[in-house]
């Protein structure tokens, strides 16, 4: 299995490549059902009317108002890691992974996270949240001042048709439940397409770069001092 340990930005990438603001991909209308009632979608379930999205490979991203749509590149081979939708308040990094056919593998995995976790120093619960169990997770990080800061985060994982799609809150959506509420329906607003390949359980879902992405210096990661 693949899904092992997460890299850590830092160690893939000090440049983010930003996709087209969020409101070029649309009109920025946005679906709010409640949680339950919409998504995550599988891209083939999509409605031909379906609002304009972001085509990102795997991960498909409607516009949001307010939030830059960023990818994480590794620079030593050029391959998108993870995609961030990335506000003032937080962040949420999106990434989706090939599961097996009607199986759990969030319930597989998700140990395996909080004990990756546990071991680089950090902590982390499971809870319940509106996608199911989840992780509330901390970590100690290096502000950019030098000094050492807090990064708190949730991660959520929701099984799908032969895709898991793991989202990680960051920084304030991660610690209050007002605001996460906000971030949570973005989540519902992802669809994910899983090619016809045969893949490993938990391979990363390939993503790529639009045409048009151009290059940033990306933020410290959310932290608390």
């Amino acid at each position: 299995m693949k899904f092992g340990r997460k890299k850590d930005a830092r160690t893939a990438s000090e440049e983010s490549v930003a996709a087209p603001d969020a409101g070029e991909a649309g009109d920025g209308s946005a679906q709010d059902a409640p949680l339950g009632d919409g998504g995550p979608f599988d891209a083939d379930d999509l409605p031909e009317n379906d609002v304009d999205r972001v085509d990102l490979g795997s991960l498909l991203i409607q516009s949001e108002e307010g939030r830059e749509l960023r990818m994480q590149v590794e620079e030593s081979s050029g391959n998108v890691q993870a995609v961030m939708l990335v506000g003032q308040d937080g962040a949420l990094e999106l990434r989706a992974f090939a599961a097996p056919r009607n199986g759990d593998l969030w319930s597989e995995v998700r140990p395996q996270i909080a004990a990756d976790m546990t071991q680089r120093g950090g902590t982390a619960s499971e809870q319940e949240g509106p996608f199911g169990p989840e992780l509330q997770c901390r970590i100690q990080v290096q502000l950019p001042d030098g000094t050492s800061g807090v990064q708190p985060s949730r991660i959520i994982g929701v099984n799908g048709p032969r895709w898991l799609l793991r989202a990680t809150l960051l920084g304030r959506p991660a610690m209050e439940p007002e605001l996460g509420a906000e971030w949570e329906q973005m989540i519902t607003r992802v669809a994910v397409r899983r090619s016809g390949e045969p893949m490993m359980v938990g391979e990363p879902l390939p993503l790529v770069l639009p045409d048009h992405a151009r290059k940033i210096t990306p933020p410290a990661p959310p932290a608390e001092n």
